[in-house]
């Protein structure tokens, strides 16, 4: 499973079948990199790249997290490529494209039991199955695939991506329920830094860890985004420091800023300074 308070703030989607942007992404800003096996890949380059992701993944990421998209189970390669990284020192986790149950997901574990899993949710039937889906023992995170998701229902483009909120929210639901990490769809134009802020604040506000990309252009403002401000920093820290002087003194409650400061907020407010910690840790 994902490490304790790991951040995924940038998920990064790198071809698995080019080796110079395998090697360039070794020192790029990103959480973590999802080497892609599917739809990054032509049909007639599939076994060479897996190849040569596998060689890749025996050199130094530092501490990105790295997760290989393998090809569907229903096609030539899916079960190939699951027994290719179930075992392999280099891969964090296996992600599995166009999960609509958690009988996807119990056929990759069969080939690959030892793998942490994350399932791409990017179908109208993945979503009515989110609950089940991430409660898979095996499970550790969600990706939204809202490109796919609009192309199946059929929904416009809309800068509030108002027809995907459902499907959106019930992944959040699904995956905050059962403990798992959750990162939101990617945003496909990757030079408009304006209209990615925009998603990248809609999804950390419904409470997503992150978001996946498709270029490096998009990292600074997706790492931006979804780390906490230097105001909830400090009013973390304040509100730790009021409850821990309200318990001292025989009360249940503190006041911070003319709020009521309960057991719960600073539940919130020790993951903020934990994700502070983990996200400084990555820079080390």
């Amino acid at each position: 499973m994902a490490p304790a308070n790991r951040p995924f703030r940038s998920v990064l989607y790198i071809p698995g079948s080019k080796e110079r942007a395998l090697e360039k992404a070794m020192g790029l800003a990103a959480d973590a990199i999802i080497f892609d096996l599917e739809d990054a890949v032509a049909p007639d380059e599939k076994v060479n790249a897996r190849a040569t992701l596998a060689a890749a993944l025996n050199g130094d990421y530092g501490r990105r997290a790295r997760i290989v998209r393998i090809n569907g189970l229903d096609t030539d390669w899916g079960a190939e490529d699951a027994k290719a990284f179930a075992d392999h020192p280099g891969v964090d986790a296996i992600l599995i494209p166009k999960v609509n149950s958690p009988a996807d997901l119990d056929a990759v574990a069969a080939l690959a039991p030892a793998k942490p899993l994350w399932a791409m949710m990017e179908t109208a039937l993945g979503m009515l199955n989110a609950g089940q889906i991430a409660a898979h023992p095996q499970l550790a995170g969600m990706v939204m695939g809202t490109n796919d998701l609009a192309k199946e229902l059929g929904s416009r483009f809309r800068a509030d991506r108002l027809p995907l909120q459902t499907g959106l929210g019930l992944c959040v639901l699904a995956a905050k329920a059962h403990g798992r990490v959750i990162v939101d769809g990617v945003y496909n134009a990757f030079k408009d830094d304006a209209g990615l802020q925009v998603e990248c604040d809609q999804g950390r506000d419904m409470g997503f860890d992150g978001k996946t990309l498709i270029h490096p252009l998009q990292l600074d403002i997706a790492n931006a985004a979804f780390a906490p401000t230097e105001a909830e920093v400090d009013l973390a820290r304040r509100q730790i420091a009021a409850f821990d002087a309200a318990i001292a003194e025989g009360q249940a409650v503190a006041v911070v800023d003319g709020k009521i400061v309960e057991n719960l907020h600073i539940v919130t407010a020790k993951a903020t300074l934990a994700k502070v910690e983990a996200i400084a840790a990555m820079a080390e």
